[in-house]
């Protein structure tokens, strides 16, 4: 594990091919080496060739730090460079939707930070917009890096959706990585525990059900209490219902403990009639079935895929049950191949971190090339209005629309 994390964080560098995809990065933001940089050091066709921020200082610094040989002195130069092909948008929450228009517009591919809008309505602009369904349309992608890791998906081999009457998810930071002043505190910059970390919960129920939700039935936001954070929620627990009738919970703080609990999404199935030939006439078979996924955001650093499954054999006039017994087993997939079946033969090594998953199918899109797993502009659309559903519910209401058009 140790050595398979830390090559993760110091991937191997490879030769770049003439014609690698040029990135740049619009804001010097702490995420940006996780969800790109580090990534597109193993891959042949990504160049990371510049950076600009408000502050130019710090994007110089940035840029001596990460090895980019272009500091531009305003987002707009490096929209405006014919050279860049793509770029990063890892900027707070707000400023989302506003560059990712300028992006499009000036032809630029586009990796968007998640939440990929402040809400809705930002998302059915940008989205829809008429630059994304022209001939070589701009490719824009919500950076939900997690969903692209080989765990997620064999975690999803398990599960079928039509069958599911409950899912529980929960995330966690620990409070002493964020202070008051934390972008994520920020109401103006649509902040919140259901931005910022919530929306991978809402994304791996949504994988769950392979559905949208009907309605929010519960929502309770935590906040600061100090009259100045009060619309920011610092966590929270909600509860949906979906088209079959399945009940989700999702909860999440910014202000847990020092001990930083991994990420969990427990899957319980309805019981279900199973095929068994060995069976006579009379009697049937069983089986409920819960998946759990433990580590869902982060899972190339550590995750677990635990299946249990409870049989009954029963009579099938009366019902009585005659036999009743468990089996639980476990399972990694750091690679596809590790994944085996249905995915075994994808690409990826056991140490690529979900960012350079997302990467991986980033390129592919961009270059014209079959992608295995992709988040649709549809897909990223209906996660918003998951948000918006939960925050009309806690009465904090939406987080602010930009007036950018």
């Amino acid at each position: 594990m140790v050595m398979r994390v830390f090559t993760a964080f110091g991937p191997p560098k490879v030769e770049k091919k003439n014609d690698a995809i040029r990135f740049g990065i619009l804001g010097a933001a702490q995420i940006a080496p996780l969800a790109l940089i580090t990534p597109a050091l193993s891959h042949p066709e990504v160049i990371m060739q510049a950076i600009a921020a408000r502050d130019h200082a710090r994007a110089t610094a940035f840029a001596k730090k990460h090895n980019i040989p272009d500091v531009r002195t305003s987002y707009e130069e490096i929209l405006d460079d014919p050279k860049i092909d793509a770029v990063l948008i890892p900027l707070p929450n707000s400023l989302h939707f506003e560059w990712a228009v300028r992006a499009i517009r000036a032809g630029k591919h586009v990796l968007l930070e998640k939440p990929s809008t402040s809400n809705a309505i930002e998302a059915e602009i940008l989205f829809t917009l008429p630059e994304l369904s022209q001939p070589n349309a701009p490719v824009l992608l919500e950076a939900f890096h997690n969903r692209f890791h080989p765990a997620v998906h064999k975690f999803r081999s398990f599960i079928t959706p039509a069958d599911v009457v409950h899912v529980y998810t929960d995330s966690m930071i620990p409070g002493i990585l964020l202070d008051k002043d934390n972008i994520g505190f920020n109401y103006k910059l649509a902040g919140g525990s259901m931005m910022m970390l919530g929306t991978y919960n809402f994304g791996v129920i949504r994988m769950v059900f392979d559905d949208n939700p009907v309605e929010c039935l519960t929502c309770e936001p935590g906040i600061f209490g100090d009259g100045i954070h009060d619309q920011c929620d610092t966590d929270f627990k909600a509860k949906f219902r979906f088209p079959n009738g399945g009940i989700a919970e999702a909860g999440t703080t910014m202000r847990g403990p020092i001990w930083w609990k991994p990420s969990e999404a427990r899957v319980t199935h309805k019981e279900v009639v199973v095929d068994d030939k060995t069976l006579p006439e009379t009697q049937e078979k069983l089986r409920t079935r819960i998946v759990t996924l433990h580590g869902f955001i982060h899972a190339f650093i550590w995750h677990r895929i635990d299946v249990k499954d409870t049989f009954v054999i029963r009579n099938k006039a009366d019902s009585r049950p005659i036999k009743t017994w468990t089996e639980s087993k476990s399972h990694k997939a750091y690679s596809y191949k590790e994944a085996g079946g249905e995915f075994a033969n994808l690409p990826g090594e056991d140490w690529w971190m979900s960012y350079r998953y997302q990467l991986e199918e980033f390129v592919n899109r961009v270059k014209g090339r079959p992608t295995h797993y992709w988040v649709e502009g549809q897909d990223s659309w209906d996660q918003t209005k998951m948000i918006d559903m939960a925050y009309e519910k806690s009465g904090l209401g939406l987080r602010p629309t930009s007036e950018f058009r």
